[in-house]
């Protein structure tokens, strides 16, 4: 088993959310936390009619392990979010027992909906994302590759996948799997035509910033339903806005997000782009480079450091960084992000600039080059080095 980085507090009650097929299953059934737990998958049909149907079977299942002897103290319910009014009895049991509770979600677009319980700081709240780097480097058989991880991306069956058809057939069954059972049969959206269409331009437009009116256009419906089908994908854990920063910086800052998915296979898959490699020197590749490295970086920072605030900046005459980081207590972290294997002073002239304009601020470069570097002001890492100093365990 590949060891993860989230780290649990085993003293309370917990949640997990994470996008489907992250592996929150199987880290919970690893863990040297709860090597016996009663195991609850509100997945299976079976169980979720169960427990719809009387929801205070739970309650006579817990209070039956609280007054036996055994050594089963955990509950774990996976995929919480079906049945959002199980909750409350989850919150009394936590009240009355000394059972404790494991709950994973894949989405929080019912739990908002229904304005469920969420145990109101009774359990305390984690992410589990795809495989980051730290968690691969050294893990597995074969050696790591970038490449293969821009084209395919980091979900755990990825690395259990021997061909690139394998990968590709796995790909387009988790895109199918997401319509049907995330969006379709929970009656997401009426009609599933325009938003299959959605999801195609908005992978396409994957880490630019969104211009909702335009993208209306393109699929042929609303910007209110562009607005909506887009907190579809930040409910259901598939992306997130990533917004621009903010700041009196000569009032020159634009106002408009960007969004990324959370995988980068995922994403090419959903534009149709999955199947055609990524060749080194174009801007895909760029593009694709960019995206994963602004994702370890979130990943590792929401595993080990919860108060770092993510955004970038662009300027209303066009000049961009690509990752700002807010760090308590530390410089503004400004990060360019470069594909390229060797860095020159004209990559970094914006960043440069910038950061000279930036009162206690901090300017890094994360690239293929395989040389650290100082280039003005700017602390030129190999991405894996960089990513690791700034982001990895303390």
């Amino acid at each position: 088993m590949i060891r993860r980085e989230l780290q649990l507090i085993d003293s309370n009650s917990l949640f997990i959310f994470g996008p489907r097929g992250v592996g929150k299953t199987t880290y919970l059934k690893n863990s040297i936390f709860f090597p016996q737990a009663i195991y609850i998958n509100l997945l299976k049909a079976s169980e979720e009619n169960k427990f719809s149907r009387n929801p205070d079977e739970l309650a006579t299942i817990v209070q039956g392990l609280d007054l036996a002897a055994g050594n089963i103290r955990y509950v774990i319910i996976d995929e919480v979010q079906k049945l959002p009014k199980l909750l409350d009895v989850v919150h009394d049991l936590i009240e009355t027992t000394s059972i404790k509770f494991i709950l994973t979600g894949s989405s929080a677009r019912k739990l908002k909906q229904d304005g469920a319980n969420l145990l109101a700081g009774r359990a305390f709240v984690y992410s589990l994302f795809p495989f980051c780097i730290t968690e691969i480097e050294n893990q597995v058989e074969s050696e790591f590759s970038l490449n293969n991880a821009l084209r395919w991306g980091m979900l755990p069956k990825i690395f259990e996948c021997e061909t690139d058809l394998s990968k590709l057939k796995f790909l387009e069954a988790y895109t199918n799997t997401y319509l049907k059972e995330e969006i379709w049969l929970e009656q997401v959206v009426r009609d599933l035509a325009p938003f299959q269409y959605f999801l195609q331009v908005a992978a396409q437009s994957n880490g630019k910033l969104v211009n909702f009116s335009k993208m209306a256009q393109d699929v042929g419906t609303s910007d209110m339903s562009v607005k909506k089908y887009y907190g579809i994908l930040e409910d259901t854990l598939l992306g997130f806005f990533l917004q621009p920063f903010q700041h009196s910086f000569r009032k020159r800052l634009g106002k408009i997000p960007k969004f990324y998915f959370f995988d980068p296979g995922v994403v090419r898959s959903l534009a149709g782009r999955v199947s055609v490699p990524l060749e080194p020197s174009t801007m895909a590749y760029g593009d694709a480079f960019e995206h994963f490295i602004i994702l370890q970086c979130k990943q590792l920072a929401t595993y080990h450091r919860h108060e770092y605030r993510f955004s970038f900046i662009k300027t209303k005459e066009d000049a961009e960084i690509d990752l700002v980081v807010e760090r308590p207590g530390q410089k503004l972290l400004l990060i360019e992000i470069k594909s390229t294997d060797q860095i020159k002073d004209e990559h970094l002239k914006t960043l440069n600039q910038i950061h000279s304009e930036l009162e206690n601020s901090e300017a890094v470069c994360f690239s293929q080059d395989p040389y650290p570097k100082k280039i003005g002001e700017v602390l030129v890492l190999p991405w894996l080095e960089g990513v690791k100093k700034y982001f990895g365990a303390l």
